[in-house]
């Protein structure tokens, strides 16, 4: 580094989008002490990675990162789920600088500081107010908690990130106000348990601006949805009180789209995995949510081939997703994870077993992809502009999460801009993705 020069910082974030927070929040602090970011961990004067520790892949994934920042560069800092149980990192790569755990900022900012001391200059530490995003300027995630209160089997997560501590409503309001104000044009919602919300405040009240919001999921939507940008609910689990979020939905408050990971159909399975909340009358709650909100859009994940799985209990999550129709969905092959209370359980199934069910699943799930978008060819929706292209634009309907669901393609009379919200006549679909037409703006 030159005298008088930024230490210039490389950055990894690895894992789901509450690490990507993380990162966020790093780096945002990182930008504030005047620290500039490298694209390349050679040149840099050290290497950030977050990393990712919930299934063993995603651990050989955060491994390999770290190795490669360790050969091109050699001063590397470790945080993220993984770094909760440091042991592993540590005999692999004895000369890493620092390893810390999820959300421990100051732990990462003090091994930063160690290493590369900050050179303050009042003239180009400037951070815009919103914070440094990671997402393109248009959307942003908005964690309103950490941690969780649920023991399922298969997961380590409380043991990583530890129990539920939600953020107090006007905290969350602040920061989407500033989203807003800042470009944003959607805002995801993300929790380890977004339903779970305030549990653990007891659901207490906080200022916010003339009045006072109590951090309960119903009311934080309510106010998220009057900031004027669209608002898309994350890792919602189906306890009772979710139902009233549907009206919401149905006066546009927030976006008709819900993430559910119900994760099975079987009881036995479920029983198994100790999934909360009863989900036992899950199809008949369905039915009643889109009478109520007929364009709901339902997106959820599976885990097939656990413990103790049979075929018999693969036949009746196959014929429930039938009847559920879920519009977009993920499917895992069960993984044990060292510290899950699964790994114990008898009956594991044999990994051809699981690639056969995940084969199976996704074809089913490919024609009820297929026969749902189908409907929507004719319809007008609301598409936000993703990318732009020399004639085709790519962007998402109200029932696409970015990244990990379809996308709606369009043509456009004059150039789109990316961010932007326009009108489109959909006029063919196919298994995952829409076509169309914009026809107004």
């Amino acid at each position: 580094m030159q005298q008088g020069s930024a230490p210039k910082i490389s950055f990894v974030s690895l894992g789901c989008p509450k690490a990507l927070v993380d990162s966020e929040r790093i780096i945002t602090r990182l930008r504030a002490e005047g620290y500039e970011l490298a694209r390349q961990h050679d040149g840099a004067d050290l290497v950030i990675v977050n990393t990712c520790g919930f299934l063993d892949s995603a651990k050989q994934e955060s491994l390999s990162a770290i190795g490669s920042a360790m050969a091109e560069n050699g001063k590397v800092i470790v945080t993220g789920c993984m770094g909760a149980e440091p042991e592993q990192i540590e005999q692999a790569y004895p000369g890493v600088l620092s390893i810390t755990g999820p959300q421990q900022y100051e732990s990462v900012l003090d091994a930063v500081h160690r290493a590369s001391p900050p050179v303050h200059n009042p003239h180009l530490d400037l951070v815009p107010p919103q914070g440094i995003k990671l997402t393109p300027r248009h959307y942003a995630y908005l964690k309103i908690s950490e941690g969780c209160n649920n023991r399922c089997s298969f997961c380590i997560i409380p043991k990583l990130r530890g129990d539920l501590v939600s953020r107090p409503a006007a905290d969350v309001l602040r920061e989407a106000e500033r989203l807003v104000a800042a470009g944003v044009k959607e805002l995801l919602v993300i929790s380890q348990d977004t339903s779970a919300y305030g549990l653990d405040l007891k659901y207490a009240e906080s200022s916010w601006k003339d009045r006072s919001v109590r951090a309960r999921f119903l009311d934080l939507a309510r106010e998220l949805g009057d900031l004027g940008a669209w608002v898309r609910l994350h890792y919602v689990y189906p306890y009772p009180h979710v139902d009233d979020v549907i009206g919401l939905m149905s006066e546009g408050k927030v976006l008709p789209y819900l993430d559910i990971p119900f994760q099975h159909a079987s009881p036995n399975v479920l029983k198994a995995m100790r999934r909360p909340a009863a989900q036992d009358r899950t199809l008949d709650r369905i039915k009643r949510w889109r009478a109520a909100c007929p364009d709901l859009a339902l997106r959820s994940t599976f885990i097939v081939g656990f413990p103790g799985e049979t075929d018999e209990d693969f036949a009746y999550l196959l014929d429930w997703l039938d009847e559920a129709e879920i519009d977009r969905l993920g499917c895992f092959k069960y993984e044990p994870v060292a510290g899950a209370t699964s790994n114990a359980l008898p009956d594991q199934v044999p990994d051809e077993v699981k690639q056969e069910r995940w084969n199976a699943l996704m074809a089913r799930q490919q024609k009820i992809s297929a026969r749902r978008l189908k409907r929507k060819v004719g319809t007008r929706q609301q598409i936000i502009i993703d990318e732009v292209g020399p004639t085709v634009a790519k962007g998402r309907s109200k029932a696409d999460a970015p990244e990990i669901d379809g996308a709606v393609y369009l043509s456009s009379r004059r150039p789109l801009r990316v961010g932007e919200i326009v009108t489109a006549k959909i006029e063919r679909a196919d298994e995952y993705d829409l076509h169309g037409i914009v026809s107004g703006f």
